[in-house]
């Protein structure tokens, strides 16, 4: 499928950065000029370009009726709708569908909201340079009683990226797997873990860094030695894309298969997308679920004042991504 994503276009001579404010802020796409490769997942529908006007989507069917695939934002909820301190927080959080307030020039957009789930407000800049994009996120606390909240983001690779056999890297020492999303086509044994990548399936160890269709399965990324990072290259070495961001910050990834392996509606065994997400929390499963298990909610107390920043790069490889350097450039064999 080939459609023209929606949004306002921000570009290097290397990259093109397509944001959406209308909905969610979301990165609907990110190119790479050289060789014409896109890097993030493209969902297979059509999806609703509006917000969804109680700015909370009531369960994943009606979230999904606004995702296009790429890079949502996860806040103040990532995964299952829920009533949590008296409010109710739609799947994958207010943040996700709602409009957000922007200025833009030909490299960089800058945007707000004003949250109305949670007494927050957060700017976010992203900016192209060269064949990187950098994120800066700052949120400010203006509420009179700590919140406790999950801020992540759902970073979906998957078009071209994904267009053939590909391999993950990652400085993550440890992977668990989601104990609560088993659907048929998962491989994994749920609530396994093990040693980067190598984790309990239902027939055996499954090796994360190959994935391969059909599979649907779900699990966290942690143990971050440094700072931390994630990459995803196509084994012909066409194109790679290597992330990295704070581990204080974000000290797990999500990690989300979805390759031809859910054949219910919208899906039809269509989706071709991996998500490596870093989030505050590991549960996937909303905030009423991680608080029950204690999974590390992020508490904003009165006043507080949060930033991060995060970094994607993305190039032609000359083999296997090893690590990044500092400034957020990948290392390869």
């Amino acid at each position: 499928m080939t459609r023209e994503p929606p949004g306002i276009a921000i570009e290097s001579r290397e990259l093109r950065v397509t944001v959406n404010p209308r909905v969610g802020g979301t990165i609907t796409e990110i190119r790479h000029l050289p060789s014409n490769l896109s890097v993030l997942g493209e969902a297979p529908w059509d999806a609703v370009n509006a917000p969804i006007a109680s700015f909370a989507a009531r369960d994943e069917p009606e979230w999904l009726t606004r995702f296009t695939g790429g890079w949502p934002l996860l806040f103040p909820n990532g995964g299952d709708a829920c009533q949590f301190g008296g409010i109710f927080h739609g799947f994958h959080g207010e943040g996700s569908i709602s409009p957000w307030e922007f200025t833009a020039t030909s490299k960089t957009i800058r945007m707000s909201r004003r949250f109305f789930s949670v007494p927050v407000e957060m700017q976010r800049e992203l900016k192209v340079s060269g064949d990187m994009l950098v994120i800066r996120e700052r949120l400010r606390m203006d509420g009179a009683r700590p919140v406790e909240v999950m801020w992540g983001q759902h970073t979906t690779f998957g078009s071209d990226l994904v267009d053939g056999s590909v391999e993950i890297t990652t400085n993550a020492a440890r992977a668990s797997v989601d104990s609560m999303y088993d659907p048929p086509a998962n491989p994994l044994a749920p609530g396994g873990q093990g040693d980067w990548p190598m984790v309990p399936g239902k027939q055996g160890l499954v090796d994360l860094s190959k994935p391969a269709a059909p599979v649907a399965a779900s699990g966290y990324l942690h143990d971050f030695a440094g700072p931390a990072w994630a990459a995803i290259r196509r084994l012909d070495n066409r194109i790679a894309a290597a992330l990295s961001w704070d581990a204080a910050t974000y000290p797990c990834a999500w990690l989300w298969y979805e390759l031809e392996g859910t054949p219910e509606p919208p899906w039809h065994g269509r989706g071709r997308m991996i998500g490596i997400e870093p989030n505050t929390t590991r549960s996937g499963s909303g905030l009423a679920d991680a608080k029950a298990r204690d999974t590390g909610l992020l508490t904003l107390e009165p006043g507080a004042e949060l930033s991060t920043e995060l970094r994607l790069h993305v190039f032609e490889p000359k083999g296997a991504v090893t690590g990044v350097e500092a400034d957020g450039r990948a290392v390869t064999a």
